[in-house]
């Protein structure tokens, strides 16, 4: 039977033969192919990624809150797009590899919420080495190199994309978390996040922002007033220290946007798990103001609003202040005078009657640097800044103080003040093993201090206080913060038509021991700092860092002769 029907078909009077069977063939392949294609690539959709609730209830529901789910082009990335390669051989070679997740499947690893987040890092440092392994093949489908653009791009990014390209890096050594909730923030910077090993650390569960911020004073936290204290009377048009008017500068001014910086201390600046610029500041050696610089008001306004370094933000504090800063020098004297917009008063809730220091409505502080302090040029104000200082997370205990020799040696009756990193031994930045962060009691010798002191290796400080007519305070930056009435510099304040205008004025040459001499032709670092509104402490508004010379166009600020 079966050899008749052969010769039939195949034999030398056959109407059959190799065309057909090619044709045939070939129908049945495409056929074939098509549907396996199809079927495959039915798995790659979103609907089918969130099929099962162990997707859906958990790594869906935060993709939906992303920038790759909702966005201003209306592009969105899917799934597969992230998560399964575009060249068909890889893709071929993944959805092989899928049947092990549907193995893990069956026999309900991660059916519920609990055993997925038990499980959620190792499975991330899984995803994490395939992308370092592809170079990060999945995301350059959509993102390029060639195809990114400074005129496009906030000026953080592209710095930092700048310098990743230069490096080697890709794109997964910086944007772990971009889709999910933040698990990396669980490893310790020594931890290789690329190694596919178990790991069972949790992120906490989400918490409920908070609107009132807790007391970390020494002193026993105080309620909020039931309701809000009669203002002060406003200061008087013209409050000076030297009794006489002000006089107001020429010239436009430079802008510059002072941010509220929450718990952003040096160490926080310094770590990679708190700031994703922290290797280009300890690597590459940039200035705070080459990322941040035209960003301050937002992220003053994410900072403010608790979306990240301040777990308890005081409701209603406002973000950031954009002051006017004008500079000129007689030959003698260096004159700066700052102008910003005044707010009305809002109540701090844990300080009595609504304000930490009642007797000044608002404090400016400039901080100058010579070159001679580690990585003020850099970061500025945030080099005196430390996570155990006062109002902290890392804060010292008022008992641990009083029994630590340091805590005899330094001003502690307000707690920890501001300090830099040469005045200590060592800095704990990484807060390895539970440890406290910062260095507030591991005090260099004090030959060595003294020494620092002569040679200048500190933040000279000046700062005009609204109260008492007004006081002009000199004074310094390095074991802590030191300040005392000036000798040879005034300030003179006033709040008219809702505006602030201070004046400061200083010698051109240093008029304390270790403090800087302004000289043509050399660049100086300067921060400027504002405590409006009663404030105190860290609860201040604080400037990125500027370059600053005399009769130089191109500083930042230049000190006009006039």
């Amino acid at each position: 039977m079966i050899s008749a029907f052969w010769k039939w078909f195949w034999g030398p009077t056959s109407r059959y033969g190799w065309g057909t069977i090619f044709v045939v063939g070939g129908l049945a392949g495409i056929i074939f192919w098509g549907g396996f294609n199809t079927a495959m690539e039915a798995t790659n959709t979103l609907g089918f990624c969130t099929g099962c609730h162990e997707m859906r209830d958990n790594v869906y529901a935060e993709y939906t809150e992303t920038i790759h789910y909702q966005n201003r082009t209306g592009v969105r990335a899917t799934c597969s797009d992230c998560h399964v390669p575009d060249p068909w051989v890889y893709k071929f070679i993944r959805k092989i590899k899928a049947s092990n997740e549907l193995f893990h499947w069956a026999l309900g690893t991660v059916d519920t919420p609990d055993k997925f987040e038990n499980k959620r890092l190792t499975l991330a440092k899984n995803v994490w080495r395939e992308m370092k392994q592809n170079d990060s093949r999945e995301c350059r489908n959509c993102h390029s190199w060639d195809a990114m653009t400074d005129k496009k791009q906030k000026r953080r990014a592209w710095k930092q994309h700048i310098t990743a390209r230069k490096d080697g890096m890709t794109c997964i050594d910086c944007h772990k978390g971009v889709a999910h909730r933040p698990v990396h923030k669980l490893l310790a910077e020594d931890d290789d996040p690329y190694d596919g090993k178990p790991d069972g650390r949790r992120l906490p569960p989400k918490k409920k922002k908070k609107n009132v911020v807790a007391a970390a004073t020494p002193a026993p936290a105080k309620p909020a007033p039931k309701a809000e204290p009669k203002p002060a009377a406003a200061p008087a048009k013209t409050a000076a220290g030297s009794g006489s008017a002000m006089a107001m500068l020429p010239g436009k001014g430079v802008d510059v946007t002072m941010l509220y910086p929450g718990q952003t201390s040096l160490e926080w600046v310094l770590r990679g798990k708190d700031h994703g610029g922290a290797r280009a500041v300890r690597r590459a050696g940039d200035r705070c103001a080459e990322c941040h610089k035209g960003a301050e008001a937002d992220m003053g306004k994410k900072i403010v609003g608790g979306e990240k370094a301040e777990p308890t933000p005081i409701p209603g504090k406002r973000a950031s202040i954009k002051a006017n800063v004008k500079a000129a020098h007689d030959g003698t004297n260096l004159i700066l005078q700052v102008q910003w917009p005044d707010h009305p008063h809002n109540p701090t809730p844990f300080a009595d009657g609504g304000k930490m220091d009642p007797d000044n409505q608002i404090k400016l502080a400039v901080m100058f640097d010579d070159g001679k302090v580690d990585k003020a040029d850099q970061l500025g104000c945030w080099v005196t800044c430390h996570h155990d200082s006062r109002y902290m997370p890392d804060q010292p205990k008022a008992e641990d103080i009083a029994a630590n020799a340091a805590g005899k040696m330094l001003d502690t009756k307000d707690g920890i003040t501001k300090y830099t990193v040469g005045s200590r031994t060592k800095i704990e930045y990484k807060g390895r093993g539970g440890k406290k962060r910062g260095a507030w009691d591991k005090l260099i010798e004090k030959a060595d201090m003294d020494a620092k002191h002569k040679d200048g290796a500190l933040m000279d400080v000046l700062r005009f206080k609204s109260g008492k007519g007004g006081v002009t305070e000199s004074g310094y930056i390095l074991a802590e913060r030191k300040l005392k009435k000036a000798d040879k510099s005034t300030g003179v304040g006033k709040l008219e038509n809702g505006v602030w205008t201070v004046t400061l004025t200083r010698p051109l040459k240093a008029p304390q021991a270790g403090g800087v001499t302004f000289e043509p032709g050399k660049t100086y670092t300067v921060g400027f700092a504002i405590h409006d509104d009663f404030t105190a402490a860290r609860f201040h508004h604080v400037s990125l860092e500027y370059r600053m010379a005399l009769d130089d166009p191109k500083a930042e600020i230049n000190v006009i002769k006039k």
